[in-house]
């Protein structure tokens, strides 16, 4: 029987192999991540965190909830990123943005939302196709991943039941 607490253990564990997989192809592989491709890894560390918790607390009923829109609110935030790099890959080589300045540097040069909108603007190395997968991209592998995420979670909300405690605190 699938609980509550197994979904957020495996939820866990699958955004820890995804992040263990872009760690591979970062530093195997010398694949050098855009500044999108890093707010999508903060993304899935913010869902493995909340899942790790969710998984050490085993809530109940509304705190359940919260935990769930969380997880579907940083999903989102991910779909949104993915999205945007995809965009950006698939834009004509004559619509690509310049390459811009490397992530450390506009956060250190420039106020962080000046940063943020630069970052999230995205830019020629953010258009760059790395490395396939079936013909997928990495941004278009995430943007399944965090829609995968967020589907399951909304499902997780109306099917799964916590895992009754022995002791309730």
């Amino acid at each position: 029987m699938l609980t509550s607490r197994l979904f957020y253990l495996a939820l866990f564990i699958i955004c820890l192999s995804l992040l263990g997989f872009g760690l591979y192809l970062e530093h195997a592989q010398e694949l050098e991540p855009c500044p999108l491709c890093v707010f999508q890894r903060m993304s899935y560390i913010a869902i493995a965190v909340i899942a790790l918790i969710g998984a050490i607390h085993n809530p109940m009923n509304v705190s359940r909830i919260v935990y769930n829109i969380l997880l579907i609110i940083f999903a989102l935030i991910g779909v949104g990123i993915a999205g945007r790099q995809t965009w950006l890959q698939h834009l004509p080589p004559e619509l690509v943005p310049e390459c811009g300045p490397g992530l450390e540097y506009m956060l250190e040069v420039f106020p962080f939302s000046e940063a943020l909108k630069m970052i999230f603007t995205g830019s020629g190395e953010c258009a760059e196709v790395q490395w396939q997968f079936i013909g997928l991209s990495i941004p278009e592998w995430s943007l399944i991943c965090f829609s995968s995420i967020t589907i399951a979670t909304i499902l997780a909300i109306f099917i799964l039941k916590p895992e009754r405690r022995l002791f309730n605190f």
